[in-house]
């Protein structure tokens, strides 16, 4: 059976989740996926559950044996003017309305729902470990994120971008700190706030 014939003979439940709400710099990435019942992919759950191998290791499979599935990368310029929160719901909508077949109802990871989503939706709490379409998404969505923050580490050095993918551990905060914030930071997030109201009067200084 193939996929055109497949996603007209059943009703299509697309996964959505995201990763990267936490961190101080760097993208919010969301994913959306419609699995395939033909087609079932052994191992699926949450993404924060599986080791960095086995998620590269799915992450060609759900691309390969999904009906559909459509990321989006929303920059950190994007997360500044519309708040993370936004940013994340705007994403959702837009991996939603991205997805060919299109989804009948869209199953969301927590207990916020889009308000523009293209179609029904329900949000489940735990999804990315309950819901395998869910946690298809999530493994989507991490090992995108993480690919993009090891790209950023070359283009940024000094960070530590490539090691904690920008959430605000110890290391990364004192980086901060001793080179202030990079065109990647979150200058939303309070951290980042502090970082470059203490840069401001250094450079003022510095003016001739």
């Amino acid at each position: 059976m193939n996929n055109s014939t497949s996603a007209s003979a059943v009703y299509l439940k697309a996964g959505v989740d995201e990763a990267g709400r936490g961190p101080l710099a760097g993208p919010v990435v969301v994913a959306a996926v419609i699995l395939d019942p033909a087609r079932p992919i052994p191992g699926l759950d949450d993404s924060k559950k599986l080791s960095e191998k086995k998620r590269e290791a799915l992450y060609p499979q759900i691309v390969e044996r999904a009906l559909s599935h459509c990321i989006v990368v929303v920059e950190a310029e994007e997360i500044d003017r519309l708040n993370i929160f936004q940013a994340t719901m705007a994403g959702m909508s837009r991996a939603v309305a991205g997805l060919a077949p299109a989804a009948h109802e869209a199953l969301v990871d927590g207990n916020k729902l889009p308000k523009d989503l293209p179609c029904p939706g329900r949000a489940i709490v735990g999804g990315d470990a309950l819901e395998p379409a869910i946690s298809a998404a999530s493994i989507l969505a991490k090992v995108t994120r993480d690919r993009l923050m090891v790209a950023l580490d070359a283009s940024h050095p000094g960070y530590g971008f490539a090691v904690h993918k920008g959430y605000p551990t110890p290391a990364h905060l004192a980086a901060l700190q001793q080179l202030g914030p990079c065109a990647q930071h979150r200058r939303s997030f309070a951290p980042v706030r502090l970082a470059l109201d203490q840069v401001a009067p250094l450079r003022e200084g510095h003016d001739c």
